[in-house]
Formats: C-alpha cells, sequence, structure tokens
C-alpha cells in the first residue's frame, strides 16, 4: 500500500514516517509512504492507495479532499500522532481502504 502523510512544516511527521515504516518492516506490511504539506497534496497524491493528515492540519480536510480527489482522506487522532501510535494509525489505513 502507498500512503501520502500531509502535515504542515513536517518535522514530527518526519518521525511518525519512521516509526510507520519500521512497524511495517517488522510486521510484514507491504508499505510506502511519502509526506508533503497540504498545500501540494495535489500534486503529491498520484499512486497514493490513501491520504493520512496530521492533527495539526485538520481544519483543511476539506481542501485536501477536493485536491485528491477519489482518495481516501483521514486524519490521524492527535493522541496516535503524538505518541507514534502505529497500530492504530495502521487500523486507520485499514479503515480507509475498505471504504
Amino acid at each position: 500500500m502507498k500512503v501520502l502523510l500531509v502535515c504542515a512544516a513536517g518535522m514530527s511527521t518526519s518521525i511518525l514516517m519512521k516509526k510507520l515504516e519500521k512497524y511495517a518492516a517488522d510486521n510484514g506490511i507491504e508499505f510506502s509512504i511519502s509526506a508533503t504539506g497540504w498545500t501540494n497534496a495535489k500534486d503529491a497524491c498520484d499512486g497514493v492507495d490513501c491520504v493520512l493528515m496530521g492533527p495539526q492540519v485538520a481544519y483543511q480536510k476539506a481542501n485536501v479532499e477536493t485536491m485528491v480527489g477519489d482518495i481516501p482522506v483521514a486524519v490521524i487522532s492527535p493522541q496516535d500522532y503524538g505518541m507514534g501510535n502505529c497500530k492504530s494509525v495502521f487500523a486507520l489505513i485499514d479503515e480507509l481502504l475498505r471504504k
């Protein structure tokens, strides 16, 4: 699966990305992730299965949904984002992909 992580500046997002990549590798999940600022979501969404947004840009969810068209979009909860709760983030990805 290919995921786009949308954020504001990217500092905390890079930490979460590394944790998600490690979790996927440790659990045998085929997974790739990239990150971009929310204003670039349209240009970065080619070929992704879903878009996850950091809670700090949740207010832009409607704009991102418009930019990415039919690709499912969800906001990661502040708790899961802050703690790097990979299990919950992957559950959110699974939920998005089932829709």
